[in-house]
């Protein structure tokens, strides 16, 4: 139990980065008082979790009404995870990525939404990794209604420490700098990209036990 616990701890800690996170708020609230700032915080975190927590009740509906196998989708996911991953230690930091869709967006149009839904509710926190990773580790055919319950609380959990990543951010932010900021981001890459060799690996295991989808 413990050990599962801490897989899918670490998992959706290296898919959701609320350290990755802690550059993107400074940038779009420099501007903003100290109460605006704690209530783009909490939006965020709020908009984020609502949104993971719909993957987690209706991601499985949706890939049955779509008729895939769940081995697939987990090899799929896995694929993508792993994808994910290589950018996370090959490219840019999701602080410089972020960075630039917010500079895009303001390129484009200046009527846009509230920072606490973009960037930072999405795609910095529920980011796609994340919404994918939240369906993988709370499958209707492998896990209960009781193992969903605690990894939607190790979800809600993370996004709480993001939220308390945000208040912090200012201090933390001096002590590690963008430079450390990359450099925890890279090391969640390699361990994020082990957990999504495993999960393909599994999945392709199961397939040729069983010989189905």
């Amino acid at each position: 139990m413990f050990n599962t616990l801490l897989e899918e701890f670490i998992t959706l800690w290296v898919v959701i980065d609320p350290i990755g996170t802690i550059p993107v708020f400074i940038a779009v609230t420099s501007a903003l008082t100290a109460a605006e700032r704690r209530k783009t915080a909490l939006v965020a975190c709020l908009v984020s979790a609502a949104i993971l927590m719909f993957f987690l009740v209706f991601g499985q509906l949706l890939i049955d009404a779509l008729g895939i196998g769940l081995l697939s989708f987990q090899v799929a996911g896995g694929i993508i995870l792993f994808l994910f991953a290589l950018t996370m230690i090959f490219g840019e930091s999701k602080a410089e990525t972020d960075r630039k869709s917010i500079e895009l967006e303001e390129g484009i149009t200046s009527d846009r939404p509230s920072p606490a839904v973009f960037p930072l509710a999405v795609p910095s926190l529920a980011s796609p990794g994340a919404m994918l990773a939240i369906v993988i580790l709370t499958d209707n055919h492998r896990f209960s209604v009781g193992d969903q319950a605690m990894t939607a609380g190790v979800m809600v959990l993370i996004v709480a420490i993001a939220y308390a990543c945000m208040r912090l951010a200012d201090p933390i932010i001096r002590l590690i700098g963008i430079s450390g900021s990359a450099v925890v981001s890279r090391v969640m890459g390699m361990v994020l990209a082990s957990v999504a060799a495993n999960a393909v690996l599994s999945a392709m295991l199961e397939i040729v036990k069983t010989g189905a989808l």
